[in-house]
């Protein structure tokens, strides 16, 4: 049997399979069954930021009478993020009970709000470590592109300020210097990056002329969106843990992301898509490709393909289909 071995965020791991922050994350039954079926680790379903204070609106919305009370707002608000930061300790202690795998606890955030100090209550509850899902849509025109690198990085702060365990950064794309992202979150505590998020986008239907959901799982063809950034960001700032995330729905998408320099692989969609079986099927796919070159665990191949290690590394920085379409009429 292959030796798939190795570590993120400090922790070991039995193979690079982590199971995303998902809803196959939020129950103790469902991470049972993923480590049942060979996962490496999981990260707990999200406590949302966003949909606490959504909510909260809602409900002052439809009592009217509270809006005139500013304490009223403070007490739902508080009331409803307590209720979903119990709930994610209680889960957090209860998987801890039940399974060997590392557990992290997932906090999706668009402030640096007090209530990313519950940080802490997490890690007091067992959580091997926390990942910090950060989005912030800038719809202020006069807004500077400086106040969103830099709210990441104060949320960043603030959790790192409260807890000892290791804390990874989950970010998009869309940043003007995605190296010199990951360089700002490693020197600002962070022990790993997740690459990348894929974020809810809209869609319009047609036939009721609505604003609707885009499709909501990833294809295989996406790998391409975080496979070049991998092997970039491995290169520059190789002291920073990679969890390679999105269009991962094979055996070979993992391997590919592990030769690019990831430490790890998130899986989602694949997971909904072809269920906790997919799990065995990649891990069978990377003991066959081990076998062929003789690798005896991942470390043997990962970052072999990385930008510093192949001979021309120009081949991640280019952006144009120049061989391809110069010939085609």
């Amino acid at each position: 049997m292959s030796n798939f071995e190795t570590t993120y965020l400090g922790l070991h791991l039995k193979n690079p399979l982590v199971a995303a922050s998902s809803g196959l994350t939020s129950s103790v039954e469902k991470i049972k069954e993923l480590e049942k079926a060979g996962i490496g680790a999981v990260v707990l379903k999200s406590i949302f930021e966003e949909q606490i204070n959504n909510e909260v609106s809602s409900l002052l919305v439809k009592e009217q009478q509270n809006m005139d009370y500013p304490e009223a707002e403070d007490y739902i608000k508080g009331y409803l993020r307590d209720n979903s930061i119990n709930d994610h300790i209680e889960l957090l202690e209860e998987s801890k009970k039940v399974v060997d795998i590392p557990v992290i606890a997932s906090i999706n955030c668009v402030s640096a709000d007090e209530w990313t100090t519950f940080a802490k209550d997490f890690e007091n509850a067992g959580a091997d470590a926390i990942e910090l899902n950060i989005f912030y849509v800038p719809t202020d025109r006069n807004e500077k592109p400086g106040v969103v690198e830099q709210l990441y990085l104060d949320v960043l702060k603030k959790v790192k300020s409260v807890v000892s365990i290791p804390v990874a950064v989950k970010f998009g794309v869309n940043h003007s210097n995605i190296i010199g992202m990951a360089d700002k979150l490693k020197a600002n505590g962070a022990s790993g990056i997740v690459m990348f998020n894929r974020f809810y986008e809209p869609d319009i239907n047609l036939e009721t002329l609505a604003l609707t959901s885009s499709e909501v799982f990833s294809s295989p063809s996406e790998l391409r969106r975080s496979l070049r950034w991998v092997g970039l960001v491995s290169s520059a700032v190789p002291t920073i843990d990679i969890a390679a995330s999105t269009g991962i729905h094979d055996g070979s998408a993992v391997i590919k992301q592990l030769l690019a320099g990831a430490q790890v692989t998130q899986l989602c969609s694949s997971l909904y898509i072809n269920g906790a079986s997919v799990i065995a099927e990649m891990l069978d796919e990377m003991s066959g490709f081990m076998k062929k070159w003789n690798f005896k665990k991942p470390d043997d191949f990962r970052g072999r393909l990385s930008y510093k290690n192949i001979p021309d590394p120009m081949l991640y920085e280019r952006s144009q289909f120049m061989k391809y379409f110069s010939n085609r009429k």
